[in-house]
């Protein structure tokens, strides 16, 4: 293989063990919060895993540019953070709208414009009121398997200063092995082939309103926004329309095999789009081809994932899960309550994000949203008297 090839095999990889090894304790977090069988589970994952493979590989040697796609991790949060949703159809007709809002965001271009008004710090803190209940449950493992999550929180705060792309894999494996030196770890089932099982969405207003619109704004505002970044901050000029109907069309597709949204990469994308991926800038959309292999495979075992993964402690879960979370947590934080201005606006969406409550059947994250739009039209009417 020439060395420009190999570089981008390489970096693709590592992009996609990356991501997949730090967050997909929080996507079984997600099934798990919306009550999915195991077997949906693994459907889940691997719908995921083709929709990202195929969306980067059309993309990338269509536009020749390194289009890295993913699944929402910012909304695996939300749906492992929610509570009261009464089943798990009714969280497929939750994917279902999210989708069917991301494809009307690339049609209806007024739309995308009235996305793009939310105040960045509003939607910043949203999101870190997400995650904040993720890093937390880390914490409330502590007392019940202290010598597994302490030794893990200390390596990932050293590994994260040599290796930090890599520091939530690094945790991943050296907790495994050392929860099963405690004996901490179930029998793993038997390497086994994935497969899809159709899921009938279920219209559950609450859901709907508490679950599927929030999980649009995470995934626009924290993954799709952010890509587009990191797409143009390599000196790329990314297609946002056709990008976001192949990622809303893929969500549409793979909701109805028990699957969240797919979207555009924010820190895969960084690891795919630089130097290291290519010397020649032309020549990087080469890693879209290769990262799409990489999440064929993750597609095609996506069972035996989810068993491994059940096999392992909840401490270890939630610790790499809340170890992978806690800098895009601080990063939210930052942005959210850096304006003076908007800061008790974004300290309040963040405390009712955070909360948890559900009203009415509808989520806290959707009720953080509204109560900051309504301090700051609030502030709005004060200052214009």
């Amino acid at each position: 293989m020439k060395p420009g090839l190999l570089s981008a095999a390489t970096a693709a990889l590592v992009a996609t063990v990356a991501g997949v090894g730090g967050t997909l304790p929080v996507v079984l977090a997600a099934a798990q919060a919306v009550g999915a069988t195991p077997q949906q589970a693994s459907s889940w994952v691997s719908g995921l895993g083709l929709a990202t493979a195929a969306t980067a590989l059309v993309l990338s040697v269509r536009y020749r540019m390194p289009v890295i796609t993913a699944w929402s991790t910012p909304g695996a949060a939300l749906i492992a953070s929610t509570s009261g949703v009464p089943s798990f159809r009714a969280a497929v007709g939750a994917f279902v709208l999210a989708a069917v809002l991301i494809l009307l965001t690339a049609a209806v271009r007024p739309l995308g414009r009235l996305i793009e008004r939310i105040p960045a710090s509003i939607a910043a803190a949203m999101l870190a009121g997400i995650l904040l209940r993720l890093v937390v449950a880390m914490v409330e493992h502590l007392p019940h398997a202290p010598l597994l999550v302490l030794p893990l929180v200390g390596l990932f705060l050293v590994t994260r200063r040599f290796w930090p792309a890599l520091a939530s894999l690094v945790v991943l494996v050296a907790g495994a092995l050392l929860a099963v030196a405690l004996g901490m770890v179930k029998p793993v089932p038997a390497l086994g082939l994935s497969t899809l099982a159709f899921a009938a969405p279920a219209w559950d207003a609450a859901t709907l309103i508490g679950l599927g619109v929030p999980l649009y704004l995470v995934t626009m505002a924290s993954q799709n926004l952010p890509g587009f970044a990191v797409l143009r901050a390599s000196g790329y000029r990314p297609p946002t329309q056709p990008v976001l109907l192949a990622t809303g069309a893929a969500s549409l597709a793979t909701a109805f095999v028990g699957a969240h949204t797919s979207n555009l990469a924010a820190i895969s994308a960084a690891l795919c789009t630089g130097p290291e991926a290519h010397p020649d800038p032309a020549e990087r959309w080469k890693t879209g081809p290769f990262y799409a292999l990489w999440w064929g495979l993750i597609a095609l075992f996506g069972a035996s994932l989810v068993g491994l993964f059940g096999a392992l402690p909840p401490a270890l879960l939630a610790t790499v899960a809340g170890t992978a979370l806690l800098g895009s947590m601080a990063s939210a934080m930052g942005s959210a309550l850096a304006g003076d201005q908007d800061r008790l606006a974004a300290a309040g969406t963040l405390a009712v994000t955070a909360s948890g409550v559900t009203l009415m059947g509808v989520g806290s994250a959707f009720w953080g949203l509204c109560f900051g739009l309504l301090v700051l039209a609030a502030d709005g009417i004060r200052q214009r008297r």
